[in-house]
């Protein structure tokens, strides 16, 4: 009888161990890490680092030396005597805010961060100690030299095989600036504005 007991016991123990479901983990193994897919969303980093860096530093000073010239065109309205070199200087305000407009849409569809001249630049300055006839010619003469490097600057991008929206920013605003300097050299011999030699 105690033996019997003693199975029995034994036996109450034993199956319920036995049939009872298993509290493992299961069998199935936990799913992999998670791993960046190939495809994944381009970053504003990765949308910069597409576009070449020539064109990215075209973009920047394209934009910097725009700001610059309109704060320069506003200031020849003001201080200008001659009437025409003030009706050229208000065109350079409409036509290069436009532009301006036009690039800073362009660098943020790039991802690419203008950042805005700190003060008005030398140009500026040495312009906005003179006045009257001698403002007009200085004026004129630095208008010369700055439309003379941006036709180039921009006719090398236009022509160049960068970034196709770039490109044809810069071949839409060439023709202006061409027509600026077209202008701005028959204003120089209006006035009789002459670059002194060395």
């Amino acid at each position: 009888m105690f033996i019997e007991s003693l199975i029995l016991t034994s036996a109450l123990v034993v199956v319920p161990q036995a049939t009872s479901p298993p509290r493992a983990t299961p069998e199935t193994p936990p799913p992999p890490p998670i791993q960046e897919p190939a495809g994944r969303t381009a970053t504003a980093a990765d949308h910069a680092s597409a576009v070449p860096a020539a064109d990215v530093a075209f973009v920047k000073k394209a934009a910097a030396g725009g700001m610059t010239e309109v704060d320069i065109a506003k200031l020849a309205q003001q201080k200008a005597e001659h009437a025409d070199v003030k009706a050229f200087a208000a065109k350079l305000e409409s036509d290069h805010s436009a532009a301006n407009r036009d690039l800073k849409e362009l660098a943020a569809s790039k991802h690419i961060t203008l950042v805005e001249p700190k003060g008005h630049g030398a140009v500026y300055a040495k312009l906005d100690k003179l006045s009257g006839a001698a403002f007009d010619k200085a004026f004129v003469i630095a208008m010369v030299d700055d439309h003379v490097k941006d036709v180039k600057a921009f006719e090398k991008v236009a022509n160049g095989t960068g970034d196709s929206d770039i490109k044809a920013f810069a071949a839409k605003t060439l023709p202006t600036l061409k027509d600026h300097l077209q202008q701005v050299q028959e204003l120089a011999k209006t006035i009789g504005a002459k670059k002194a030699t060395s």
